[in-house]
């Protein structure tokens, strides 16, 4: 028997005992799809977060007060002050832009309209070093933080949800009883790590801090955090390391740090790697269904060659060598394993898609992925085909065409 014959018979065989073949890949099947899901997600989870810091910006440090164990213990401290802030943009070499931040949570109001945003006070460089742009109106200017001057530019979200398709440039909103003139409709940003930008709305530094919050400090205007977008990534080590040389001379700190810096490239690689770990995680979980799979293949084909023992004998009477029965059990274990493999990748994709409907991972499988999944299932075939189909080439014609 040539090799075409062979898979011939092997599949008019499997063909005729449908279910069986089918509940004996049930573990491919499973295996497959459970390896290319946890796979197009980790996938789509490591390109969502990703996109989360690019949206930031890679090339952005963020300056916040206090250490990690005060901010932890506590409320943040107010360790950082606007002249912080300056003497960055202004000794620290290679930074394309420095953003304060004073932020807070207060009700907006126009008219009989309510709606609880996050109310960013800071200043005209907050376009260029937060990636924001102005759909409608303008933004707020120097001159308009020297004066404190009343006026505030909203998230889309936050201008529909207040003025509906109105244009509310001119209009006036009140935050904690201060009357605000819009300027300006933000466009769409999207969330980021928990924050909707599109629901908040931006007002010169100083206003929020005199007329919102009411903060003061002996030392100067607090802030809650620096934003300073560097020149190019390659420079971000050295950026860093001349900001916290800076502010611990302003601080006259001699022991521990109360600021920290966050490196946006750190960020993603730590999210990257963590996201990557617990992907090879569950796939190495999921792959044990591929060899509980593999293990049910050996199974049903050693069952199925006592069954067909006087098959066997009676093609051996005939003339077929040990090979032909050898080819023929090992086709048969491989077409099931190849066969799973496939429904298996076919279930695994729907399931990502229907992940990527109800989740914000845009989850993908890579061609690699599915090619690797496809040889892994007929590996095991051939790997666990083997026993069974020995045993069948091994049958002696004359006993096995006794045997009822």
């Amino acid at each position: 028997m040539n090799l075409w014959e062979s898979l011939e018979m092997a599949t008019k065989t499997l063909v005729a005992n449908k279910t069986r073949s089918t509940l004996t890949m049930l573990g491919i099947i499973i295996g497959n799809a459970a390896v290319i899901a946890t796979v197009g997600v980790g996938s789509g989870a490591q390109n969502f977060i990703g996109g989360q810091i690019e949206s930031l910006g890679t090339n952005v440090l963020i300056i916040a007060p206090g250490n990690r164990n005060s901010r932890r213990l506590g409320g943040p401290p107010q360790t950082l002050v606007l002249d912080d802030a300056k003497a960055i943009a202004s000794q620290v070499p290679g930074i394309n832009g420095v953003s304060s931040e004073l932020n807070g949570s207060e009700l907006v109001r126009y008219g009989n309209q309510n709606f609880s945003a996050l109310i960013f006070g800071t200043m005209p460089d907050f376009l260029t070093v937060r990636n924001f742009e102005v759909e409608t109106g303008r933004f707020f200017n120097e001159l308009d933080v020297q004066r404190s001057n009343p006026v505030v530019a909203l998230g889309s979200d936050l201008a529909i949800a207040l003025f509906g398709n109105t244009n509310p440039v001119g209009e006036k909103v009140r935050i904690k009883n201060v009357s605000l003139e819009v300027i300006g409709v933000m466009k769409p940003k999207g969330a980021s790590f928990g924050t909707n930008y599109d629901e908040t709305a931006l007002i010169p530094i100083t206003t929020m801090a005199n007329r919102i919050l009411g903060r003061q400090s002996p030392y100067g205007l607090p802030l809650s955090f620096i934003w300073v977008r560097v020149a190019n990534e390659e420079g971000m080590g050295m950026a860093q390391f001349q900001i916290e040389n800076l502010l611990r001379l302003r601080h006259r700190i001699t022991e521990e740090d109360d600021f920290f810096v966050q490196n946006q490239q750190d960020l993603m690689n730590t999210f990257d790697a963590i996201t990557g770990a617990l992907t090879v995680l569950l796939t190495a979980v999921a792959s044990i269904s591929l060899l509980v799979g593999g293990i049910g293949i050996m199974n049903i084909m050693l069952v199925s060659v006592t069954e067909r023992t006087q098959e066997i004998g009676l093609r051996k009477a005939i003339g077929a060598s040990q090979q032909d029965i050898l080819i023929q059990f090992i086709i048969e274990a491989v077409i099931l394993s190849v066969a799973g493999g496939a429904v298996g990748i076919g279930i695994g994709m729907g399931g990502i898609f229907l992940i990527s409907l109800v989740t914000p991972f845009e989850a993908g499988v890579s061609g690699m992925a599915i090619a690797l999944a496809t040889s892994v299932s007929g590996g095991i075939g051939l790997f666990f085909g083997v026993v069974p189909a020995r045993r069948a080439a091994q049958l002696d014609p004359i006993v096995a065409l006794r045997s009822e």
